[in-house]
């Protein structure tokens, strides 16, 4: 079993008894791990503390019995699989719950797992190891106790060199300078990596069916816009800052106005704006006004919300990125005049008033290298076992293969 690093700059936030992981697998939804899992989700619904987060409690609500029985079924095959063994995963700096999907995935594929939280003190991060260690105490949890670390240290190559070496899978959440940068310190020589880099996301709103929708249906589309823009303050790959709108002129004109008047009311009323953002956010809608030919208007309401109109699509649009609640616009007849800015870079786009076939030929008919996921306006935050085209229990677990 190998025993784990000992260092001045590391703090374990959990650590199997002795400092020694037991790297032996699992078989994919162990009925052990989905236990444990179910357990985790009842406890931390339980806590008082996470309630006054949105984030932990989506974590909870996705590891809750019913969820992770649905993904068995789902997801589930006839072939042996195991995992890999041990996973190292290293966090980004900047979300405050991406550990902990990143355990559960590995968790759910069979391994043993080291896992470097963000280095930014998040009371997420206390919430959510707090309720692992209690269950881990327990003594039917006590395999997977000794299968799992919570590791937190500063950047430092030599102590992410030591993890890496012993692991079999590295998952690395990231800029792609950090992805770049940490591929070129060594793992074990069948180590399995999983990058993921940066990546851009917008929305598609059909305008004839913002205007055909009942009052209640645009109080849902806008309280789903707002989640997928300010849960993670546009921080998250999922986020879109670009919305591109369908249909004729004045359609589009008149379902804005409906759209954007029942949005900003639930940004005010949800929002606690702090000045620091408001500033970051005016000094960016400047910095678009002078620098960028392709700014047709600007449209504020009041320091909650500015929509930046585009005359054309930048060929970089995945350099315009909004932040505190600023959104590009472009209006179109097409979605096919879309196609030409999907890069690899392209990750998450939402929809409302198309059908899913619709949305389902525009990736595949114009052959878009980039796209991997088109879900609900409301549903970009959500996180699955299939996350920027990885199927991740597939891909950090192994076929045995008996003949």
């Amino acid at each position: 079993m190998p025993t784990l690093p000992e260092h001045n700059s590391i703090q374990y936030l959990i650590r199997p008894d002795g400092g020694q992981l037991c790297v032996k697998p699992l078989v994919p939804y162990h009925p052990l791990a989905c236990e444990f899992l179910a357990e985790l989700s009842t406890r931390i619904l339980a806590d008082g503390d996470a309630r006054r987060f949105p984030d932990v409690v989506s974590f909870a609500y996705w590891c809750r019995k019913a969820n992770i029985e649905k993904l068995r079924r789902e997801h589930g095959e006839q072939q042996v699989r195991l995992g890999l063994g041990l996973a190292f995963h290293i966090a980004p700096s900047n979300v405050p719950v991406n550990f902990a999907f990143s355990f559960v995935f590995s968790l759910l594929a069979g391994n043993a797992n080291i896992v470097r939280v963000p280095s930014k003190p998040f009371e997420q991060i206390g919430i959510i190891c707090r309720a692992i260690s209690a269950l881990l105490a327990q003594d039917k949890y006590q395999d997977i106790a000794a299968m799992t670390a919570f590791v937190g240290y500063p950047q430092d190559d030599a102590v992410t060199a030591a993890f890496s070496v012993m692991c079999h899978a590295r998952i690395i959440w990231g800029g792609d300078q950090t992805i770049s940068h940490i591929r070129q310190i060594p793992a074990s020589a069948r180590c399995v990596e999983v990058a993921f880099s940066d990546r851009y996301s917008f929305g598609v709103v059909d305008a004839a069916s913002v205007q055909a929708a009942q009052p209640a249906q645009i109080e849902a589309l806008a309280q789903g816009f707002y989640n997928d823009i300010f849960l993670m303050d546009q921080n998250a790959c999922s986020s879109p800052h670009l919305l591109v709108w369908l249909g004729e002129a004045d359609a589009i004109a008149k379902a804005k106005a409906k759209f954007w008047e029942c949005v900003a009311a639930v940004t005010r009323a949800k929002l606690d704006l702090q000045p620091v953002n408001a500033v970051d956010k005016f000094t960016l809608l400047c910095r678009n006004a002078i620098d960028s030919t392709e700014v047709a208007g600007v449209h504020r309401h009041g320091n909650f919300l500015y929509r930046v109109k585009l005359e054309t699509l930048p060929e970089k649009m995945e350099e315009f990125r909004g932040k505190h609640g600023l959104v590009y616009e472009f209006d179109t007849a097409a979605l096919d005049s879309v196609a030409g800015i999907v890069n690899p870079k392209y990750q998450t786009m939402t929809y409302f008033g198309l059908e899913k076939t619709a949305a389902m030929e525009f990736v595949v008919k114009n052959r878009l290298s980039g796209i991997d996921r088109v879900v609900p306006v409301g549903t970009a935050l959500d996180i699955g076992i299939v996350w920027d085209g990885y199927d991740l229990v597939r891909s950090l677990s192994r076929i045995v293969d008996f003949r």
